[in-house]
């Protein structure tokens, strides 16, 4: 048992850190000594949930993905109820992302009954963090290091007139989602469109709750009480997942 901790150990710091680490980071990480880093390493290489890069850092596993789709597939199951009590009070879309390596996939989407508005966001639609309210959200617990390395792998392209372009604009927008306890995508994803975010508190597994609405309905005052609506569906979804 002690070794299957440590092994899941060692994915869970390299997830939480971006996706890829060398074995002197992952030793400062989980507290393991570095032999100990080794031959956990050495055994999920040969596995297949880690590889080693050519760099000689590690980074996740493509046998990782078999998991990641199947847990993708079962989320919409235990969350959506959730999700769709949000919805009946919002009356707008909501979404559950999670991180997977350096990109935001979207797990479920639950929509409203008269939903006229098509949103960029759908069930398995990948995208890169720094543009949206789920990837801020769930970035708000790690530390600036950390978010510097992953945008520097994925950059951050521009997608509209809003879209946060620098490192600087991105941690200053994640230390105020910090602040507040929510995080917003201002048109920086789809024009017209904002969303407010969440994290899924003590998910061994980054998740994040979002709402998406047009611009013109969803007002700072909106965007509070969303958060506030979210908030209580992300907590019912955590204890989903501690049961």
């Amino acid at each position: 048992m002690q070794s299957l901790d440590r092994a899941f150990g060692v994915l869970e710091a390299m997830a939480d850190a971006g996706g890829v680490l060398s074995l002197s980071q992952l030793a400062a990480r989980t507290g393991l000594a570095l032999g100990t880093v080794h031959r956990l390493v050495r055994a999920l290489v040969d596995l297949g949930y880690l590889r080693q890069e050519d760099n000689r850092e590690y980074s996740l596993g493509p046998r990782l993905l078999r998991l990641s789709d199947a847990t993708a597939r079962r989320a919409h199951s235990w969350a959506e109820p959730h999700m769709a009590e949000a919805v009946r009070e919002l009356d707008e879309s909501v979404n559950l992302a999670s991180m997977d390596g350096d990109e935001i996939v979207y797990l479920a989407q639950v929509q409203p009954r008269n939903n006229y508005m098509r949103m960029f966001t759908e069930v398995g639609r990948r995208t890169l963090p720094h543009s949206t309210a789920v990837g801020k959200a769930m970035l708000i617990e790690h530390d600036a290091a950390d978010v510097r390395a992953l945008l520097a792998r994925t950059g951050m392209p521009r997608l509209t007139e809003h879209t946060l372009t620098t490192p600087e604009e991105f941690l200053a927008a994640v230390d105020e989602a910090r602040e507040r306890g929510y995080a917003t995508d201002e048109g920086e994803q789809e024009l017209g469109v904002r969303c407010v975010a969440v994290p899924v508190p003590g998910a061994r597994r980054p998740l994040a709750l979002s709402m998406s609405g047009p611009t013109s309905r969803v007002d700072d005052a909106a965007a509070e009480r969303a958060a506030d609506v979210l908030r209580a569906a992300a907590e019912k979804i955590a204890a989903d997942l501690a049961g």
